[in-house]
């Protein structure tokens, strides 16, 4: 008995929802009707004038909607040229940094040139034969330039020291043999070194002199400060 009244409860049950459901979608079906047949009925009764009305508010909204994309374009078109000429700028700033290192001596450097030996002789070598070699290399066209793996600069001194037992190169103590390479036309730079009568190997007298033109001569940069007090950059006014 029990077990047949819970089968009638459960028939019930699913009858009344099954009503329920059919209700709730015709009133669905009913609501669309009227809102499909509300807004025909409103479009058809319109009358030309408000329909006229109706159609330049929309133009109008478009027209605004265009010109707010077209600024919009416009911005874009402007932050993308301001990063290409940002770009552009800071590689002819890098390019002209480089360039600067170079001239300055700030990197390692190869290329090709000379290597000139300097050793004693019947005489020592002197602070000004190294001083003559590398005046004579800068006249040939000598780009960059080092004693015994310094790099020489235009501010660079060199002194005899120790009654002339050595020489000091920037705070650095050098001896014999004295290795200067140059950087240049290897060519150029032989032939002025060894002009008759004239060149450097002709004029170092009494200490031994031996040039090598090479394909690739290395040269380190320089490794001190570079210390600038006074000088300071003239603006035109």
């Amino acid at each position: 008995m029990k077990k047949f009244k819970i089968k009638a409860d459960v028939t019930v049950v699913t009858i009344v929802v099954f009503l329920v459901c059919i209700v709730l979608v015709s009133v669905m079906l009913m609501q669309f009707r009227t809102v499909e047949q509300t807004d025909i009925t409103a479009i058809e009764n319109m009358r030309e004038s408000e329909l006229r009305t109706a159609l330049a508010e929309w133009k109008n909204r478009y027209e605004d909607m265009n010109k707010q994309l077209e600024d919009v374009n416009a911005r874009i078109t402007e932050y993308r040229k301001n990063i290409e000429d940002n770009e552009v700028a800071a590689d002819l700033i890098e390019e002209e940094l480089q360039e600067s290192n170079l001239l300055v001596g700030k990197t390692d450097v190869y290329g090709e040139g000379v290597t000139v030996t300097l050793n004693n002789g019947d005489m020592g070598v002197q602070a000004y034969d190294l001083i003559d070699l590398v005046n004579e290399l800068r006249y040939a066209g000598a780009e960059a330039i080092s004693i015994n793996g310094i790099r020489v600069l235009p501010m660079t001194y060199i002194v005899d020291m120790g009654e002339y037992t050595y020489i000091m190169v920037d705070l650095q103590r050098l001896e014999a043999p004295y290795v200067v390479k140059a950087i240049g036309d290897k060519e150029e730079l032989t032939r002025v070194l060894n002009l008759d009568g004239s060149g450097f190997v002709d004029r170092a007298v009494g200490i031994k002199v031996s040039v090598t033109a090479e394909n690739r001569v290395e040269i380190p940069k320089y490794n001190g400060e570079l210390d600038v007090q006074y000088m300071q950059e003239a603006v035109q006014e």
